[in-house]
């Protein structure tokens, strides 16, 4: 029996699959470096299941481009990490990034997901999902388990239902503040962590750039995170809320690089992009005003540092052309 040609991938769907390949051509090259130093083996089990994902996602995302006759990403490979390098980050950080990524993943996926059509691209991001659920419950059980996992504030449960009266719920930019929300607690919680993590991350890769225009790059993202961080602990800690620890301390004093310039540049401008959709949807669960206009320009400054970071994987020629439309214009103009 003939098999039914597949109908071609959209826009949306090429275009999330080749992201997607990028990523994990990186997390490969991630895991098999944490892998080389890991002590504990109940992280390395962790860590062992995400490289497995990792190498799965990519040999189904490279069959999907070969059906589509698309050609393969360069992505990442052996030239891009250096497993005799040694360690960078303790047990404990990996494990946190491990169960970060797997955030992200969720999040994406389910975007993704929903903007697919084609079956083999929505069985691909189904299961997708569903391994990166397991993913990040396995970590996040590990941290409770170990007591490096932060738990997220709690509220008080209210003896009535109450409805709002008085626009003094939307609040003002100076002067007197309504209590947070738990919404708006959540977003400032994980908001932080997210840039504690990322400081973290971002300190090591300075630690071990040569480059002196990647170096200065990877210095102002430390100096922004820690900004962030300031904005956010301050926002909790006035409302007598809770702050999540940092992971400074957690990175040796190796100056030694694991990874190549070019992998360490593409992982931030990803982090930058999540950060960016994140603090979009902070505005849209954060009615207070004092808070949208900080995450309106926070959002602001880090899209100007997305631009730097884009504008020196161009002029390195590290930066691979997304798929993208037809130039009609250039067609017809000679």
């Amino acid at each position: 029996m003939d098999r039914i040609p597949l109908p071609k991938l959209t826009a949306a769907e090429i275009s999330n699959i080749w992201a997607s390949y990028m990523t994990d051509s990186m997390s490969i090259c991630g895991m098999r470096y944490f892998l080389a130093h890991l002590k504990d083996d109940r992280i390395r089990a962790i860590v062992e299941f995400a490289l497995g994902l990792a190498q799965n996602h990519v040999t189904k995302l490279a069959e999907i481009l070969r059906l589509e006759g698309y050609p393969l990403p360069a992505g990442f490979n052996d030239q891009d990490v250096n497993l005799e390098a040694p360690p960078l980050f303790s047990d404990n950080l990996i494990l946190m990034y491990i169960g970060h990524m797997a955030k992200l993943g969720l999040s994406s996926y389910t975007l993704t997901l929903t903007t697919s059509v084609r079956k083999d691209v929505v069985d691909y991001y189904t299961e997708a999902i569903t391994t990166s659920m397991e993913l990040h419950n396995r970590s996040q059980m590990l941290g409770l388990e170990m007591g490096i996992y932060v738990r997220p504030p709690v509220i008080p449960i209210p003896d009535q239902i109450e409805f709002v009266h008085d626009k003094a719920f939307l609040g003002t930019v100076l002067g007197h503040k309504r209590p947070l929300l738990g919404l708006e607690i959540n977003h400032l919680f994980h908001n932080l962590k997210r840039n504690a993590l990322g400081k973290a991350l971002i300190l090591g890769f300075c630690q071990v750039a040569k480059s002196d225009d990647v170096k200065k790059f990877f210095e102002k993202g430390i100096r922004l995170s820690q900004k962030q961080i300031d904005i956010f602990t301050k926002a909790l800690q006035e409302d007598s809320q809770p702050a999540p620890m940092l992971w400074d301390a957690e990175i040796s004093p190796s100056v030694v690089s694991p990874f190549s310039e070019k992998l360490m540049m593409f992982h931030v401008s990803a982090l930058i992009a999540s950060a960016i959709g994140q603090y979009g949807a902070s505005i849209s669960g954060s009615p207070r005003k004092d808070l949208v206009l900080d995450y309106t320009r926070l959002a602001a400054e880090i899209m100007q540092y997305a631009e730097e970071g884009t504008q020196i994987m161009i002029r390195r020629g590290w930066m691979e052309y997304p798929p993208q439309s037809v130039d009609r214009r250039k067609l017809t103009h000679t």
